[in-house]
């Protein structure tokens, strides 16, 4: 591959990090002018109600390679990176979080798998650089996503990607309105592999992913890439069902054999907990009924309020 005649675009959706983005265009723009001059970066400010844009505005200004997207409001990290592939022409496409734990100088590691005819690159971190507390709530969501998901879950696979014009041509066209950008990759298919990178410590703040938002994104992920919540349901039911008979031949035969003792405590507990799981499982068919409401209104996945550099 002549990387000077490819052009690559490196997407890094932008959240309250105004004391980021200098440093953070200056290490891609370092790092990925090693392997070509041809290239392009996109910052998409994902209105976090900071400064972000400003500085976003100022790097456009000094530098005609950087190229910024403001969208009208908060949308979440996976719909700001679709917003930055649909406007990304590059014949290859990075993409990368801001907050810099995964180096630039990674991207020149991706190239070189890449050249050897591979149309998608994943990274796998190692030494995660959380805090316990984060570590502990990333281990039991992707622990419970690779549970009720239909596919084996890598814990460790980070957003860190490289990936062709092909694949991402596929995946502007995908319509879906609940966005996971790895899954989806994923899903699109093409031939793949694998390199390992150092995740760092964050350059500057805290991670803007609070429980709240872990738990939203838990549930998307669960409901949006498995049926597998409502065959959980039905498999409960029939298994209570079960139970509930063989309980019911007991008290028969209790009762002919002069042995039944009325209890009404247990009674009870059979009675709230049958009740507690017909409501589990409506409430789950009803995030998909919502799903499905929320797919046929046909919106837009995200509106851009300014660009620069285009």
């Amino acid at each position: 591959m002549n990387s000077e005649s490819n052009k690559i675009s490196v997407i890094s959706p932008v959240y309250k990090s105004e004391k980021i983005v200098d440093e953070l265009v200056r290490r891609i723009s370092e790092e990925v002018s090693r392997i070509t001059e041809n290239y392009e970066i996109i910052l998409v400010e994902d209105c976090g109600g900071d400064k972000s844009w400003e500085k976003i505005e100022e790097n456009c200004m000094r530098n005609s390679k950087v190229k910024g997207i403001k969208l009208s409001r908060n949308f979440g990290q996976h719909y700001a990176i679709s917003a930055g592939l649909k406007e990304a022409d590059g014949d290859i496409i990075v993409i990368m979080d801001c907050d810099l734990q995964d180096d630039p100088s990674h991207i020149k590691k991706l190239y070189d798998e890449f050249k050897k005819g591979f149309e998608v690159v994943f990274t796998k971190r190692i030494a995660r650089k959380h805090s316990l507390f984060k570590s502990i709530t990333a281990k039991m969501y992707n622990s419970l996503f690779a549970m009720v998901s239909d596919k084996n879950y890598d814990l460790n696979v980070g957003s860190l990607t490289m990936i062709s014009k092909r694949v991402k041509d596929e995946f502007v066209r995908l319509k879906d309105q609940d966005r996971l950008y790895i899954q989806l990759i994923k899903w699109i298919g093409f031939n793949s592999t694998y390199v390992s990178v150092e995740h760092r410590e964050r350059f500057e703040g805290k991670s803007t992913y609070s429980i709240s938002k872990l738990f939203v994104t838990a549930i998307q992920g669960w409901t949006s890439y498995s049926d597998k919540l409502l065959r959980l349901s039905v498999y409960s039911g029939l298994f209570i069902s079960l139970i509930t008979l063989l309980v019911g031949i007991y008290i028969v035969l209790s009762y002919f054999m002069k042995s039944f003792q009325p209890g009404w405590p247990s009674l009870i507990v059979a009675i709230l907990f049958s009740t507690g799981l017909i409501l589990m499982s409506i409430g789950i068919t009803g995030i998909y009924i919502g799903k499905i409401f929320d797919q046929t209104k046909g919106r837009p996945l995200y509106i851009i309020d300014k660009k620069i550099n285009f």
